[in-house]
C-alpha cells in the first residue's frame, strides 16, 4: 500500500496529539489494511492504542495469555512486514493492541476499562468503539478503530475525530471523511479527503 501523500496526511494529522507522527501513519496504514482485506474471507474489527502505553496498560487487562509477550522490541516494531501479518492474524481475536510511541506493539488482545463518562461516540457504533473513545478520553493515546463494517475511525480526547473509508482506497479513489467545520476537497494521485460539516 502507498504511503499517506503529506498533504493527505496533514489533513488527518491533528498537530495537538502527544504521539509519534510516524507511528501514527504506520499504525493507520496498517487499520486500513485490516478494514479493507480482513481475514480468511471475513471482516475484522480490532482497536490500537497508541502512545501513552503504560497508562493505557494500567487501564487494560489481557483477555487471553499476551501472544507478543517475551518477543525483543525489534520484532515487535510496526513498520515489521512479519509483525504486521501477525497482527492481521491476531486481530481476528477480541482485544486491543497497544502500540507505544515509538512504533512497538506492547501488547495484543487486551480489554480496554470502559467507561462512558466524558464520551462523545455516534449513535450506531458499538462496544468497540466506545472502548477506544475511553481509553483515548482516559490518557493521552489516540485511538486507531476497524470497525467490522471497514471503516477505520480515529478517537482522540473520547471524541471521534475522523472517519477512514477504506473501500474506496481499494477502487483506488482513497478515501477519508474528516470531522471539521468546512467542506472541502482534497485529492493527491489516488488519495482523496473529503471534509464536511457533522
Amino acid at each position: 500500500m502507498p504511503s499517506i501523500p503529506s498533504q493527505i496526511f496533514d489533513r488527518v494529522w491533528v498537530p495537538d496529539w502527544e504521539i509519534n507522527p510516524e507511528t501514527f501513519e504506520q499504525v493507520l496504514e496498517l487499520a486500513v489494511e485490516i478494514a479493507r482485506e480482513g481475514r480468511e474471507g471475513r471482516k475484522v474489527g480490532t482497536i490500537f492504542s497508541i502512545g501513552d502505553s503504560e497508562a493505557v496498560l494500567e487501564a487494560s487487562r489481557c483477555l487471553i495469555l499476551d501472544p507478543l509477550a517475551g518477543h525483543s522490541d525489534e520484532v515487535r516494531h510496526v513498520s515489521d512486514h512479519n509483525l504486521r501479518e501477525t497482527i492481521k492474524e491476531l486481530a481476528q481475536l477480541d482485544g486491543a493492541f497497544v502500540v507505544s510511541d515509538d512504533g512497538v506493539v506492547i501488547s495484543a488482545a487486551r480489554y480496554f476499562s470502559t467507561d462512558a463518562e466524558g464520551i462523545d461516540v455516534p449513535l450506531g457504533l458499538g462496544a468497540r468503539h466506545i472502548a477506544g473513545a475511553s481509553v483515548s478520553c482516559k490518557t493521552r493515546a489516540v485511538a486507531v478503530v476497524v470497525s467490522q463494517s471497514s471503516i477505520v475511525r480515529i478517537f482522540d480526547d473520547g471524541h471521534l475525530v475522523t472517519e477512514i473509508l477504506p473501500e474506496l482506497w481499494m477502487l483506488q479513489i482513497h478515501g477519508m471523511i474528516v470531522h471539521e467545520d468546512s467542506v472541502e476537497k482534497i485529492s493527491e494521485g489516488e488519495f482523496t479527503v473529503v471534509r464536511r460539516t457533522d
